[in-house]
């Protein structure tokens, strides 16, 4: 069982920044895929971006150019740099992880959830 606890959710203006962290268990595999995911209120959960691990990542089309993806292996944290911030990117954030290097976009291929963080942002 691989716990992930995230952290850093909070509530902000249209147009500003936060940044959540993932911390993922110290004897966690580093070369495994680590993603954030965002649940809005009624709504499914869809992919914000991917991290392969020691490999590449990926930003779903809605965030790029506002939202970073990063990775610190020495501490087996993953973040998410989020800038200019809309109020339709509220809800509840999950990181999750898998078994497997390679990453995805659905949902149903991790294995691995943390509880989540609240992001509010007010217009």
């Amino acid at each position: 069982q691989v716990q992930l606890v995230e952290s850093g959710g909070g509530s902000v203006q249209a147009g500003g920044s936060l940044r959540l962290s993932c911390a993922a268990p110290k004897n966690t595999p580093p070369a495994r895929c680590m993603a954030w995911f965002r649940q809005a209120p009624g709504k499914g959960r869809e992919g914000v971006a991917l991290n392969e691990g020691y490999g590449g990542t990926s930003h779903a089309d809605s965030v790029q150019g506002r939202v970073t993806i990063s990775r610190d292996y020495a501490k087996n944290t993953l973040y998410l740099e989020m800038n200019r911030l809309k109020p339709e990117e509220s809800g509840t954030y999950y990181c999750a992880t898998t078994d497997f290097k390679r990453c995805n976009w659905s949902n149903g291929y991790y294995k691995y959830w943390g509880q989540g963080t609240q992001v509010t942002v007010s217009s």
